[in-house]
């Protein structure tokens, strides 16, 4: 019997073979990530055309929020609004009529590792091209004993005007939605005595020529929560590191009801509704049918009227 010779393998030609190898896997997991895209922007034009990219588009042009050659900063916090909001802005540049500029920006407050990789995966599957601004709004804040929240939400959007505004953009993007706007209108009467909206735009008070814009404004929280589990996708929850600490050492649960107002808030819009089904609805047309001359008392511009002026 003939014996075949051995054929020696050098290292040069394993490591060859093995780049060849890993080759083949980058190209196997780029082909089915880009099948996976595919498939959810092919589902949110036609299963979510109405309740998620019909809603969007009637948002911008009802309350004109995109103009010819805006330069528009899409402001992406990780969560699963904010990613939405992207796909649906690349949606509406697509097809829409006049020219208008997108650049994708997250500012990063300090995230842990593991949540900005988490942030990276999604926008990489989602085909968003993020860039990230660093600061450290979180060790800034950490020091304050009782909730830094509220001043956490201000420097972050004190932030994402100035990145905009170097990025050469006109408006910041921001994914707050329906319910937000809601959840905003009953907070406001229930804890601090005073009737007003979250607007779906307005003008920075401090960044010259920048407006601040709510594309998402007419979008259900629940057709979001809808789009994001039909495609098996995991968003960033609460990523602050303050709640985090108070979980891990105080057995504090940050969604709970008690932790927030505003989920308070959630849960008590979510009780009206099951005997008042059309709750959630009038408290937004409530915002649109003010009839001023049956109020005791409104501001405008911070100077405050009473109904005795015309009386």
């Amino acid at each position: 019997m003939k014996n075949t010779p051995s054929r020696k393998v050098t290292g040069d030609q394993e490591i060859s073979s093995l780049n060849f190898e890993q080759r083949n896997m980058e190209i196997t997991y780029s082909e089915d990530l880009q099948e996976r895209r595919n498939e959810i922007e092919k589902k949110l034009r036609k299963k979510y055309k109405h309740d998620l990219v019909g809603r969007f588009e009637k948002a911008v042009v009802r309350y004109e929020l995109v103009s010819e050659n805006d330069r528009i900063a899409v402001c992406i916090s990780g969560g699963k609004d904010s990613m939405l909001m992207a796909k649906l802005f690349q949606e509406l540049k697509r097809h829409n009529k006049f020219p208008f500029e997108l650049v994708f920006l997250c500012m990063d407050p300090g995230y842990l590792p593991a949540n900005r990789s988490l942030i990276e995966s999604n926008a990489g599957l989602l085909g968003i091209p993020i860039e990230f601004c660093s600061t450290n709004i979180f060790d800034a804040v950490s020091t304050i004993e009782k909730s830094p929240c509220y001043l956490c939400a201000r420097m972050r959007r004190g932030y994402l005007y100035r990145f905009a505004k170097e990025h050469g953009c006109n408006k910041i993007a921001l994914g707050h939605h329906f319910d937000d706007a809601i959840e905003t209108i009953l907070m406001g009467m229930l804890y601090s005595g005073q009737y007003q909206a979250m607007l779906p735009k307005l003008r920075s008070t401090n960044f010259e020529g920048m407006e601040l814009i709510r594309p998402m404004y007419l979008i259900r929280e629940k057709d979001i929560c809808r789009w994001r589990d039909d495609n098996g996708l995991r968003f960033l929850q609460c990523a602050c590191r303050f709640t985090e600490m108070l979980e891990k050492e105080k057995g504090f649960d940050c969604h709970e009801p008690s932790a927030s107002k505003r989920l308070e808030t959630k849960k008590l819009i979510a009780e009206l509704s099951e005997t008042i089904p059309q709750v959630e609805a009038n408290l937004f047309r409530a915002t649109e049918n003010v009839v001023l001359n049956k109020v005791l008392g409104y501001k405008i511009h911070g100077e405050k009227h009473t109904f005795l002026e015309d009386y």
